[in-house]
């Protein structure tokens, strides 16, 4: 099936009236009336493996753009967020959204860690503060645990995926389902996606879905080619080493297309009461980033291109329609407010701060600080600084609204007034996080 069947069936998803955010075709506008919202909201949460700024369309980092349509659907019927933080790798990361905590406060700081299956699972939270009124489920990379029943343990209702960081081959990959392990050879991003839909069209309350894609995490390859733009390129590994990118932004196109697969499956209802949440879960690979980035700033690392990544709400109560929203946001923040979209009135929950009022009141009270970690140093910001410390005492300072891609450490020249008063009050909240 070509390329452009799929943009004719995928584009202009979710066009978004005054009182929720339906997702459907521009040619359906005028004769769909506005469907009848119930009180729970559906979630999906898509987590993009490896996926930071550069090769998202809509951000200005990066000159060359993966072809996204369903994704800049989202964009145009909701809000893109400029500054979300995650962590610099993807087990970390996911780690805080689940529990709504930092890693130094659950032990995950690096990957392959393990999370304690002690600690209450966003889903866990849910369900117990809606008295079971949602069913949930993960679909694709776990990578928490050496045993993806802990997934169930936590509990989440529903596992099907892979336990670890990737797969050595996305056409023949180890699918864990009910806890059996068996080999599938369906383009893995296609297949999970096969398994949502399946899974979600079963079900008889509101759900929340976290569809955790694996692609375009390493290895590179080529992805299906009537899913992508890239075209017919060779796939032997000499020329995807030689120019890895456009293998990379195949894999990424295929994950739009999926995703809007996934999105079009929903009845006009259904869709009506869906809120989308897409996240990148870590800055890109350093063989495939691209400019203001460089290989010692994306993936792995505390700069920007490692831990600034893409953050899209849209759909079923955000009336902010296609708007950018510079607030702080930190990744554990999802916890609190997947809490408040289901109905929760606590706005603030372990190191999680609700960013839910932002969904409707670009005035709402914002976070003053973000805050990463890895395994030997930390970083904070506020509005206009950034600092990070290494264990073994090295610093850095920037300042961010005049060097967005810290070029120029402030530590190497005597402090201005201004960066010395920053530098103190982002230190004393670091040490106020970290003891």
């Amino acid at each position: 099936m070509k390329l452009s069947f799929y943009i004719t069936i995928f584009s202009c998803i979710l066009f978004i009236n005054c009182s929720s955010s339906p997702i459907v075709t521009e040619e359906d506008i005028d004769v769909v009336n506005p469907p009848v919202i119930s009180k729970k909201p559906n979630i999906l949460l898509i987590i993009a493996d490896d996926v930071s700024k550069d090769a998202v369309p809509n951000y200005s980092e990066g000159n060359i753009k993966a072809n996204m349509p369903n994704l800049q659907g989202l964009m145009s019927t909701g809000i893109t967020f400029d500054n979300a933080w995650t962590y610099s790798v993807c087990s970390p990361t996911r780690a805080s959204i689940l529990t709504g905590k930092y890693g130094i406060k659950t032990g995950v700081l690096q990957v392959n860690d393990q999370i304690s299956t002690t600690e209450t699972s966003l889903q866990k939270y849910i369900s117990n503060s809606t008295n079971n009124a949602y069913a949930t489920a993960i679909f694709g990379k776990w990578h928490l645990t050496n045993d993806t029943n802990d997934a169930l343990t936590m509990g989440i209702d529903h596992f099907a995926g892979i336990k670890s960081g990737g797969v050595q081959d996305y056409y023949s990959w180890p699918l864990i389902e009910n806890g059996f392990s068996a080999t599938n050879t369906t383009y893995i991003t296609t297949k999970l996606t096969d398994l949502a839909i399946d899974w979600k069209n079963a079900q008889t309350k509101p759900w929340f879905l976290w569809m955790a894609y694996t692609a375009p995490h390493t290895p590179f390859h080529l992805a299906p080619t009537n899913i992508h733009s890239q075209g017919n390129l060779p796939t032997d590994d000499t020329s995807i080493n030689a120019n890895p990118l456009p293998y990379y932004i195949s894999a990424l196109e295929a994950l739009d297309s999926e995703m809007g697969r996934l999105i079009s499956s929903m009845s006009t209802e259904e869709k009506a009461n869906t809120i989308i949440i897409f996240i990148g879960d870590n800055g890109t690979p350093n063989r495939v980033a691209q400019s203001p980035y460089t290989r010692q700033t994306v993936k792995g690392s505390l700069y920007q291109g490692g831990i600034n990544t893409p953050l899209i709400v849209s759909g079923v109560g955000v009336n902010r329609l296609g708007v950018r929203e510079t607030a702080l946001i930190n990744s554990t923040d999802l916890y609190a407010t997947i809490g408040n979209i289901v109905g929760v009135s606590i706005t603030e929950i372990y190191n999680s701060k609700s960013f839910y009022t932002l969904f409707t009141d670009e005035n709402a009270t914002k976070r003053d600080y973000v805050y990463s970690e890895k395994e030997n140093a930390y970083t904070i910001r506020n509005a206009n600084y950034k600092y990070i410390k290494y264990d073994n005492g090295t610093e850095e300072l920037y300042k961010l609204s005049t060097d967005a891609y810290e070029r120029n450490n402030l530590i190497n020249s005597a402090l201005s007034a201004e960066a010395l008063s920053n530098k103190e009050t982002l230190l004393k909240e670091a040490n106020a996080i970290r003891n």
